[in-house]
């Protein structure tokens, strides 16, 4: 079952993110601080923040937040995807997928229309996810331009939106 999380799940949520990380090929070690951190701040939307529930247990989580990308002429709105994150014991079912298109499904409804996010490529292609200069769009970080993609969540939504982005 997928569904929003709420403030009694946080430590919950808290300990999930954590665990999942110590065995992620790539990780800061905080990032279960990072997602406490997001729902203090205004880049928080909290229709946008998930759960994934296995026997009444949470075992995955996803968060999509607000973001705005430089453009040359004029800023326009996004959504980062961070973190992603499925219990050990629960990975390969699915269940990080299920998350992503649910997620997705939302972030439409409510006028979205593309998702930015640092990972892994091999992982997020699937899901239409592409290396951000494809789209015109500069990584001004120093993380190598192939971990940091973006996501149509419409046909031709970064059509014509160049600019530049910092996704550390």
């Amino acid at each position: 079952m997928i569904r929003q999380e709420q403030p009694t799940d946080y430590e919950t949520i808290y300990e999930v993110i954590k665990t999942a990380f110590e065995t992620a090929a790539v990780k800061d070690g905080d990032e279960q601080d990072y997602v406490s951190h997001l729902r203090k701040s205004s880049k928080y939307i909290p229709e946008l923040a998930l759960v994934a529930e296995k026997d009444g247990h949470i075992v995955g989580h996803i968060m999509l937040t607000k973001m705005v990308i430089n453009g040359k002429e004029q800023t326009f709105d996004a959504l980062l995807l961070s973190p992603l994150c499925v219990a050990y014991a629960y990975r390969n079912r699915g269940i990080g997928g299920k998350l992503i298109e649910k997620s997705f499904k939302l972030a439409r409804e409510k006028g979205y229309s593309s998702v930015f996010l640092c990972g892994n490529p091999e992982y997020y292609s699937h899901f239409g996810f592409k290396e951000t200069c494809a789209f015109g769009i500069i990584n001004e970080s120093n993380v190598p331009q192939k971990y940091i993609m973006a996501c149509e969540l419409f046909p031709g939504a970064l059509k014509g939106k160049e600019g530049k982005i910092h996704i550390v």
